[in-house]
């Protein structure tokens, strides 16, 4: 019988309900985009911070969202630990919504500006909490391990989102420049896992040749 990897059951599942989940909280963020009453351009200007903390949150979930899929595909597998960090990490995402369309309509005021920080935070500690479910599934000697003990950009994004909520009561301004710092410091692709997944494909290639597993 020919036998398959663990990630195209168990951590495909997980992947595949993840977007999906992804995909409605994205779709819930975009029906708070409501049209305004007049025709002509400057009807549009009091839609601006409403469109900004769309555009600045859909950005968020999509970096979620690319690292969440390669994360997944470098590992070996899931547990149920897993499985439970990864419903965590959902949970948080799923109130994005929630404080950009509270924030969207009050851009100056300090509390939904921290809210919104706060929110972000708990959405990357909760990554990192899934990060480290899956370091216990692949064990800490592996090429996993190797890519996870590189975090500097997640390391530095924690601190940040801790520096805006503090100084988003004497400056939104402020915060909101450090919400789009952590931004652009992930829209450069996070390429940690890039080489576990290329290795372990050419892995699977290797074996398909010699007539073992088909790895799909």
């Amino acid at each position: 019988m020919i036998s398959k990897p663990r990630f195209s059951t168990e951590a495909g599942r997980l992947e595949a309900f993840s977007d999906g989940v992804i995909a409605v909280i994205i779709t819930i963020m975009v029906l708070e985009l409501r049209p305004p009453d007049g025709t002509d351009l400057r009807s549009l200007h009091a839609l601006i911070p409403t469109f900004s903390a769309y555009v600045l949150s859909f950005a968020f979930i999509g970096i979620y969202w690319n690292n969440h899929h390669h994360m997944l595909r470098a590992s070996d597998g899931i547990d149920g630990r897993t499985m439970w960090a990864n419903l965590h990490l959902l949970f948080w995402l799923s109130l994005v919504p929630f404080t950009t369309a509270w924030l969207g309509r009050n851009p100056f005021a300090p509390v939904p500006t921290a809210l919104y920080g706060f929110v972000l935070l708990m959405d990357a500690i909760a990554f990192t909490v899934l990060q480290a479910a899956l370091l216990k599934v692949n064990g800490p000697g592996g090429a996993f391990a190797k890519a996870v003990n590189a975090d500097v950009k997640g390391k530095m994004s924690l601190a940040l989102y801790v520096a805006a909520i503090a100084i988003s009561f004497l400056s939104t301004i402020a915060a909101d420049a450090l919400f789009v710092a952590v931004a652009i410091l992930w829209i450069v692709p996070d390429r940690r896992f890039e080489p576990v997944i290329a290795n372990r494909s050419d892995g699977r290639k290797s074996t398909d040749a010699k007539g073992g597993s088909t790895g799909r």
